[in-house]
């Protein structure tokens, strides 16, 4: 069992993206199947287009979005959820003047993570 809270969870600058920062608030250290992480991204960031190995699970906290998931273009906002299938091209931008924060829940195996060339 592990209980804390998110603030004493020490936040990272995701390097591929801009003003946008992830805390792993249970990781594979404490929970056998799954990683809860939480994204915070400044207005005016977002994370390029890119692929992983491992699907993604994502609840919005706060703010909008637009999210390109394969060749479809979204915008999300707070109590949306999204699903990206693993090896599925997806990229963010943060709409707005608000910070755009969100959970995402990927299995804990081995994930590899491909920077792509455009959004696609």
């Amino acid at each position: 069992m592990s209980i804390k809270h998110s603030e004493d969870v020490p936040k990272e600058p995701v390097k591929a993206g801009k003003g946008t920062q992830r805390q792993v608030l249970i990781g594979p250290d404490e929970a056998p199947n799954f990683a809860l992480r939480r994204f915070i991204m400044d207005p005016g960031g977002g994370i390029p287009n890119h692929t992983n190995t491992v699907e993604h699970e994502q609840y919005v906290l706060r703010g909008r979005a637009k999210i390109g998931i394969g060749e479809e273009i979204v915008e999300v906002k707070t109590g949306d959820v999204v699903y990206i299938p693993a090896r599925t091209p997806h990229w963010y931008e943060v709409q707005g003047e608000e910070p755009f924060e969100f959970l995402c829940v990927v299995p804990n195996l081995p994930d590899q993570v491909e920077l792509l060339d455009k959004k696609e």
